[in-house]
Formats: C-alpha cells, structure tokens, sequence
C-alpha cells in the first residue's frame, strides 16, 4: 500500500479508503495522503488488476457514489453528496 499512497499523492489525490486491510502502517502515515482501512494485515497483498473506477459502493450500510464527498479523521468518516462548509 505504500506505493499505492505515495503514487495517489503524488497524483494529487487527498485520500484513499480501503475496503480491506494494509501493510506498513507507520509509512503510510508519513505519506502526504490519508489512508482510512478496515484493519492492518503483515501480509502482502496479491496484485491482480482488477480495481474500478467510479463503482458505487457501500460500507457499514452507507453508501458512497462517484462525486461524494469523504471527510475523515482517526474517529470515523463523513460522506456527503456535497461539498460541506465548517462555519
């Protein structure tokens, strides 16, 4: 996952959500880019090729559409259909 986050910064991307578990923890959370996963695996993963661009997707009962906005933190997760103001 390392060299997934780095390439996803360095694409400008602001984060990543891993339905699934990662590997090297304290690199990943040096990288310029949030990483949120269900859980932490040793093991490396099987690359196969096989991921989607823009599938809906649904996670603890919330689903999350192309376009949505993801707010994160180590707490949990906000999903909005649209961009949130904080004032």
């Amino acid at each position: 996952m390392i060299g997934a986050a780095l390439l996803s910064a360095a694409n400008g991307w602001a984060g990543v959500v891993v339905h699934g578990a990662v590997r090297d923890a304290m690199e990943i959370d040096d990288a310029a880019i949030g990483v949120r996963a269900l859980g932490l695996c040793p093991r490396r993963s099987i690359k196969r090729g096989q991921g989607q661009r823009d599938a809906m997707l649904t996670f603890c009962g919330v689903t999350i559409a192309a376009g949505a906005w993801l707010y994160a933190d180590r707490d949990g997760m906000l999903v909005s259909a649209r961009a949130l103001s904080w004032r």
